[in-house]
């Protein structure tokens, strides 16, 4: 036993180590190159009150995922409080801060101990949920294209990411090909102990994943999902008007920016860190591009706007991660 949290306590150090290098790196590759005099001007000039607008947006995000997430146990019999369904959200994002992609099962974990609802089922609806936000992210991508195809174009240049639809594709295939030989074979493979406790995890993520078509309010779930997007997307807009050089971009503007904004999260860096810079960097380099104007002074600005937008996302998971512990701490049943 003890060797085991030993192994386990390696991996973590390895893994947060290996997570905060890839954040180093990207941010070494957003600021070269550019004047960070100009970057510090830009934010010593800004107007702050709009980040604190933008604030109250990315802490309604929280609550309306909440409950949300309560619509999404309803069905395989767990109704849970919002509340305890806030803090496990809550503290599950606290937890990516230290360790990528963790926060998903800690949430799962730190849900079981208030409500007790078993884990494999509320991380098979994380997964929905995951499922869920690609839709939502590719529908404002759809909108993105529609109205700023140049800066989109300018971006993927600048960026260097190769798209190859059959790499994509083959990922695909395998993924179906593995499920239906699963669903196919999985009593046989119950004759083994250990592969049996396997199968009765997946059959609870299943459950999970299943649970949006046994949904008794799909007009609440819609709008919540709707909600939770909105909040996003004016939590990312609302900044540029805190710099007096963006205040004048438009709707279709801030759609581009939550677009690249996502795209730079995804990359497993601890808290987005370098790679939501470089993310932005590239992503207003593009649109001045697309708008005839400078793309260097873009870039500067596009770091301005990550040193505000990024700490105000991570003192946001820190409070609410924060106030979570003692607060899962009180409600835990035992």
């Amino acid at each position: 036993m003890l060797e085991e949290r030993k192994t386990s306590a390696l991996k973590n150090a390895i893994t947060i180590l290996v997570s905060i290098a890839i954040a180093g790196i990207f941010l070494w590759l957003a600021l070269r190159g550019l004047d960070l005099d100009k970057i510090e001007q830009s934010l010593k000039k800004a107007n702050y009150i709009w980040v604190g607008f933008a604030a109250v947006f990315g802490v309604s995000a929280y609550i309306f995922r909440a409950v949300r997430w309560n619509l999404l146990l309803e069905p395989m019999g767990h109704k849970i409080s919002n509340s305890n369904s806030l803090w496990s959200i809550s503290f599950g994002y606290l937890m990516n801060l230290t360790i990528p992609r963790s926060g998903e099962l800690a949430r799962s974990t730190a849900l079981y101990g208030v409500e007790k609802v078993p884990v494999d089922k509320s991380f098979g609806t994380i997964i929905l949920e995951r499922v869920i936000d690609l839709v939502c992210m590719l529908i404002f991508l759809g909108l993105t294209l529609i109205f700023k195809f140049e800066a989109i174009y300018s971006f993927y240049e600048k960026s260097g990411v190769k798209f190859n639809p059959f790499f994509i594709i083959g990922i695909i295939v395998g993924i179906i090909s593995s499920f239906v030989v699963f669903i196919k074979f999985k009593e046989r493979f119950r004759k083994f102990s250990l592969l049996s406790k396997i199968i009765d995890f997946i059959d609870g993520i299943i459950a999970g994943l299943t649970s949006v078509f046994k949904l008794r309010q799909k007009i609440k779930f819609i709008l919540l999902t709707g909600g939770i997007w909105i909040c996003y997307f004016f939590a990312s807009y609302l900044v540029c008007f805190s710099l007096p050089e963006t205040s004048d971009f438009t709707l279709a503007d801030g759609c581009f920016i939550l677009v690249v904004g996502t795209l730079g999260m995804i990359i497993p860096a601890s808290g987005g860190i370098g790679a939501f810079n470089l993310a932005m960097k590239f992503g207003f380099t593009a649109l001045f591009i697309s708008m005839g104007k400078d793309a260097v002074e873009g870039g500067e600005l596009g770091l301005a706007y990550s040193f505000i937008t990024l700490p105000l996302q991570i003192i946001i998971m820190l409070v609410m991660g924060l106030i979570s512990i003692p607060m899962l701490a009180k409600n835990r049943k035992i």
